[in-house]
């Protein structure tokens, strides 16, 4: 059976602002599927980002666009090997300009209880990304 692959088409305010932001973070830019409407961002073997301006992005659908600084509009959950992995990425993304959403105290009590770590930072387009991690039964 062939691998899988996730692309997340994430639409973006200012493209060469929103790679910076995803290099800061240790992915990679794919030149061959980037261009001045999009940018194709490695996060790892199986999962791309394709930040689409949003004059790009709106000829994929009629709907409008959410704004995502002010809805939320998804969660893109993470799972990392370590919870020094988990701080390793959110920090980088503040420093980047990215912005930490801390305000889920109940989540994070519930998550604890059942041994996960996880935090949340929003991009700068504010798309959501809560890396965590859970350990797994031997």
């Amino acid at each position: 059976m062939a691998s899988k692959m996730i692309f997340l088409n994430l639409p973006v305010h200012d493209l060469d602002a929103s790679k910076a932001f995803y290099e800061a973070l240790g992915w990679a830019i794919n030149p061959d599927f980037t261009d001045e409407n999009a940018a194709c961002v490695v996060v790892d073997d199986n999962i791309c980002l394709m930040l689409l301006t949003k004059e790009f992005y709106k000829t994929f659908t009629a709907r409008p666009i959410a704004d995502t600084t002010a809805y939320s509009a998804a969660a893109y959950a993470l799972a990392l090997p370590d919870r020094e992995a988990v701080d390793a990425l959110t920090d980088a993304a503040v420093k980047a300009g990215g912005t930490e959403e801390t305000s889920q105290e109940d989540r994070r009590t519930q998550e604890a209880e059942v041994g996960m770590y996880g935090r949340t930072f929003l991009d700068l387009d504010g798309h959501q990304w809560e890396p965590f991690h859970m350990p797994y039964p031997q």
